[in-house]
């Protein structure tokens, strides 16, 4: 483990538009997902909404139904990788948690299935499943954008002795912390369909003045994503899994020694030296078992890897 200099790589885009049910949500993904441009697919899991708006742009769309597991959510959002889209819009995630299928029935069922009702254990075995829902999220090589519906949201507060809730706002109705996972959160208002930040680490935003969501706005995004360092394409990166797989290497600890979230962010002047370094620890590898007695030099990857 070692520190590198820091490098603001290119990325792919992770958004979150949030609001209630009518604020626009839907329209103002496409808008955006035109600005960033290339092909573009949608889930609709709201009884083709996303079709009203076929005639702004040119888009592909897969009409999810119940039930809404997570593993139903990344079937398609893999799918959607293979078939070559540059954009997916996921609308909306909402049911990924409280719709008909979705993990709070699933937490439900198990809890119930559980010989005490033990609430605690049951979300011991259903966690892991949202989990690798928004891991697919993260990972996927696609810009990836993304609606939540929001509701009133209560705090508890102390009047005259007594706890009484107080209206706070809204909130979006995906599992607590979500919304961290994004590089922008939009929130939108239901009248005016005017956008407020609430989360933006490409500081691109207003923190306070709403504002209109537009193609522009999404250009501006693209703008911002491609100003990084290049990175490996689709096939590198998948040539690379292969090299990795072919020499018992480990992915993760591959991504530990560059830095890396996941193997993709690897920038693109680095793929030849990394690919060399596979290539020398598999030579190593396969010398030391045609050779046992004879010493083999570990390089940094393999230290890795034997620790």
């Amino acid at each position: 483990m070692s520190f590198q200099k820091a490098i603001r790589k290119k990325a792919k885009l992770r958004l979150a538009l949030t609001g209630p049910s009518g604020s626009g949500k839907t329209y103002s993904a496409l808008l955006l997902a035109k600005g960033i441009g290339g092909r573009i697919a949608v889930i609709d899991t709201e009884h083709g909404s996303a079709s009203l708006y076929a005639d702004v742009l040119d888009f592909d769309v897969l009409n999810l139904a119940a039930p809404f597991s997570p593993e139903r959510y990344i079937e398609v959002i893999t799918d959607a990788a293979r078939s070559g889209y540059d954009v997916l819009i996921v609308d909306s995630i909402t049911h990924e948690w409280n719709g008909k299928g979705g993990i709070l029935e699933i937490h439900d069922r198990v809890t119930r299935a559980h010989p005490r009702g033990n609430s605690y254990t049951a979300w011991a075995e259903v966690t892991p499943r949202h989990n690798a829902f928004v891991e697919a999220l993260l990972q996927s090589p696609l810009h990836i954008l993304v609606t939540m519906r929001s509701k009133q949201d209560f705090v508890l507060t102390d009047r005259n002795g007594k706890q009484v809730p107080q209206k706070v706002g809204l909130a979006p109705i995906q599992r607590d912390g979500f919304e961290y996972e994004m590089t922008v959160v939009l929130d939108i208002e239901q009248d005016r369909h005017l956008a407020t930040v609430s989360k933006d680490r490409t500081r691109l935003f207003s923190d306070s003045t709403p504002e209109p969501i537009t193609e522009q706005t999404g250009r501006q995004l693209m703008e911002w994503l491609e100003a990084g360092a290049n990175l490996i394409t689709i096939d590198e990166r998948n040539r690379l899994l292969a090299l990795l797989d072919d020499a018992e290497l480990s992915s993760i600890k591959f991504c530990e020694k560059y830095g890396l979230s996941h193997v993709s962010e690897l920038p693109q002047d680095t793929l030849n030296e990394a690919m060399d370094a596979i290539a020398e620890f598999r030579r190593k590898k396969q010398a030391m078992h045609a050779s046992p007695s004879e010493p083999v030099n570990l390089t940094e990857i393999e230290q890795k890897e034997a620790a």
